[in-house]
């Protein structure tokens, strides 16, 4: 069953050509016949507030009990800028390293102790990138038990930030995507099947 949304966002990828097929490194290091790059949205208003509205849709369920929202570098900064403007919460955002200057921190904007936080990121695969930013604001006191992003690629990263009390809420998997996209004629069997060999979990 494909889940109310997912041909929309499917649409998404396929205007801004946020989906490819080639050698790729991911973040984490490991290589991918495929590639999801969610950077490009931005630079097309229209799909940039679908894509708001999406995150706004799998925000709903925490952000609630959220105080502030932090978006990773750097791919989730855009993102998390635009929904705390637009959700009136204050917001955080994470740099890759700590800058050699001022203050040395990772995490910039203002966090108090005790501050719940939801992290924002765009695509995760086996959680590195999320993991990091974790462990910079429990460094600094905040609480996150919750990471929201548009597409999980299944490959670890929920069941690794289960281990740290991280819930993942994904707006879209990698395996509906790749049966939308072949039902739309966008990618082909032998490309359906690459995107699957990769998944994980």
């Amino acid at each position: 069953m494909v889940k109310p949304g997912i041909e929309e966002f499917c649409n998404v990828l396929i205007r801004t050509g946020c989906i490819r097929f080639g050698t790729f490194r991911l973040s984490s290091g490991a290589l991918s016949p495929y590639y999801v790059d969610l950077r490009l949205i931005p630079s097309d208003p229209e799909a940039f507030k679908r894509a708001i509205g999406f995150y706004t849709t799998t925000l709903e369920r925490v952000i609630q009990q959220s105080s502030r929202l932090a978006g990773i570098p750097t791919a989730g900064v855009p993102y998390a800028a635009v929904l705390a403007y637009a959700l009136t919460k204050p917001l955080l955002y994470l740099r890759k390293e700590a800058k050699d200057h001022g203050q040395r921190r990772r995490v910039e904007g203002i966090l108090f102790p005790g501050d719940k936080i939801v992290l924002l990121d765009d695509v995760v695969s086996t959680g590195k990138n999320i993991m990091e930013a974790v462990d910079a604001i429990r460094a600094e006191g905040g609480i996150v038990k919750n990471a929201v992003v548009l597409l999980d690629r299944q490959q670890g990263g929920k069941s690794q930030l289960m281990k740290m009390g991280v819930r993942l809420i994904a707006y879209a998997t990698i395996t509906r995507v790749a049966r939308v996209l072949l039902k739309l004629g966008t990618i082909d069997s032998v490309q359906y099947r690459e995107i699957l060999l990769q998944v994980t979990e």
